[in-house]
């Protein structure tokens, strides 16, 4: 999940050919600039996370700041670049960017020569196809994104590779070299979808289906030597990794430890202490935590605050009553506080539309329901209930992570929600658990009676088609894994996805994002409720410290550590 840096401040500094340079300093410095550069290897990269993520196997993720974190295991054929102030895509396994065919809808790839998997096996275009046919798979590994799915079945139907028959068609691989993928119509972001984590090789004969997450097979400078569920992972060097192979990565850590399941206000203590290096998920510190660093000079000199491109936002399920009424959805809609809301996650720039910004389409005026003052519509709350045949509310149920910022947001929600008659009673999950099997389930929404469902989005990569789709297509409803919380399946709305998708003029097709985004709050099945920017603390030992634009979040494959 994409996330453009849009705030800036701080010093710049520049690196030389070495790697070693002036440092950038101060605060938000990591915002356009490397915090201490450095070509020092060696040492152990310390890293903690609250929760757990939800796979490792890249096809089955789907979570920002795992997406960060596999680029040390594995490759594809195209990455985000290792720089800040820039969302480009620069080659990976490729050798260089495609060769796409005049009329769009054949793009070649060549790979790179020293290219190989932990163990030492070489790295084949067919160990890519092979990678992507996995996502086909969804009854074993559901979880992912699935635009590749979208792109490349072409009616064909294909199960993955766990069923007998024949291979995905629209990729074919010429040699061991080469790699063709054969496109039904032209799709302008499809490079975008290469640079995914479900587009990873994976060796056939090391594929473990279902139980692949438990130790990956490492196409990138780190291999797991540990995973420990729920308790610590630990990454070493891949010896048989060439760096001359990858132009990309640094590796600079000898080893990477990240301990799991560390309560938030602990990972600040050990992050002030200097025990810890970063939080892996760089969800930022906590409340008491952020006024702390912000009036110590010494803490906020080694900040940086940026806006992640995440909306937190709730959806309401219009398959789950009195929500498949829209008058019911447009009371909650008004009824909420988004200034409580506000203050509860500490910060954050309020939202009037899902899209967020930075992203084409993305439109600084559209708020239908009067809410970017921070303040409740009250009244309008209420005529809206009295037309959806609810004048005096009615009870409902928000779900939401236990952890303690979405639980407050929660508790935002719910009182807001009261004061016009709507009793919400608040339950929550485990983060690992939430995405997959608890809102991502239709079937559990609906015998649970979740009316609310919160949670976060930010774009798979820097455009409309990059955030809308799984979110909010009728025809991506699926029945574990699902995204489309909202179980949303507007025909106009579905057509209108289909039209950006062959859009190649990049100003058409920001004018079609503006008005998907426009339609999406008339339903309103979709809630947004703020534009996350969150404070990380940095330890001051840490190297070549950045925020890469395409993720939000410092470059894990950047940072070093200094003796």
């Amino acid at each position: 999940m994409v996330a453009l840096v849009l705030v800036a401040g701080g010093c710049a500094g520049k690196s030389d050919d070495t790697g070693e340079g002036t440092a950038a300093q101060g605060f938000n410095a990591g915002l356009t600039a490397v915090v201490n550069p450095s070509g020092t290897a060696g040492g152990t990269l310390e890293l903690a996370s609250a929760n757990d993520v939800d796979s490792w196997d890249p096809t089955r993720s789907y979570i920002n700041a795992v997406y960060n974190l596999q680029r040390l295991y594995v490759r594809t054929l195209l990455t985000p670049t290792a720089e800040p102030g820039t969302t480009a895509l620069v080659p990976d396994l490729a050798k260089e960017q495609p060769t796409i065919s005049s009329d769009g809808l054949t793009y070649t790839f060549k790979l790179r020569d020293g290219l190989t998997f932990e163990g030492g096996a070489a790295i084949r275009a067919q160990d890519v196809k092979y990678g992507i046919e996995r996502l086909f798979a969804q009854d074993v590994l559901s979880g992912g994104p699935t635009y590749l799915i979208d792109q490349l079945d072409q009616g064909q139907n294909y199960a993955g590779p766990y069923q007998k028959g024949e291979d995905l068609k629209s990729i074919t691989t010429p040699d061991d070299k080469t790699i063709v993928f054969h496109l039904a119509e032209p799709f302008a972001d499809f490079p975008y979808l290469l640079a995914m984590g479900v587009a990873a090789p994976v060796p056939q004969d090391k594929d473990t289906g279902e139980r692949y997450g438990d130790k990956p097979v490492a196409s990138g400078p780190y291999k797991f030597e540990s995973i420990d569920a729920g308790k610590k992972v630990v990454w070493v060097r891949n010896d048989a990794w060439d760096a001359a192979s990858d132009p990309v990565r640094k590796a600079l850590p000898d080893r990477i430890e990240m301990t799991i399941g560390t309560d938030p206000t602990e990972i600040d203590q050990q992050l002030f202490d200097g025990t810890l290096d970063a939080d892996a998920g760089q969800g930022g510190v906590q409340s008491a935590s952020q006024a702390k660093v912000l009036l110590d000079p010494t803490l906020k000199a080694h900040s940086d605050e940026p806006t992640t491109g995440f909306v937190q936002y709730a959806a309401m399920s219009t398959k789950v009553a009195p929500f498949d009424d829209v008058h019911c959805r447009r009371a909650v809609q008004y009824a909420v506080d988004k200034g409580a809301v506000q203050t509860a996650r500490g910060g954050g720039q309020i939202a009037g539309g899902m899209l967020p910004p930075g992203i084409p389409g993305y439109d600084e005026g559209l708020d239908p329901y009067q809410t970017k003052s921070g303040k409740p519509q009250t009244d309008k709350a209420k005529d809206e209930l009295a037309q959806c045949g609810k004048p005096d509310g009615f009870p409902t149920v928000i779900a939401t992570t236990n952890s303690p910022r979405s639980l407050k947001t929660a508790e935002a929600v719910q009182a807001a929600l009261g004061q016009v008659g709507i009793t919400a009673r608040i339950e929550s999950s485990d983060p690992s658990l939430y995405a997959r099997s608890v809102v991502g389930s239709p079937d559990n929404v609906h015998n649970k009676g979740f009316g609310i469902m919160l949670s976060a989005w930010s774009a798979d990569f820097p455009t409309g088609y990059g955030f809308y789709p799984t979110l909010i297509d009728g025809r991506q409803i699926l029945p574990s894994g699902n995204n489309n919380y909202a179980e949303l399946d507007d025909p106009l709305i579905n057509q209108q996805l289909d039209n950006a998708r062959t859009v190649t003029d990049p100003v058409r097709a920001a004018g079609i994002w503006q008005q998907v985004n426009a339609e999406v709050m008339d339903n309103a099945s979709m809630l947004p409720l703020v534009y996350d920017q969150v404070l990380n603390y940095r330890n001051p030992r840490l190297t070549n410290v950045f925020v890469n634009q395409y993720y939000g979040t410092w470059d894990a494959t950047a940072l070093g550590v200094s003796p």
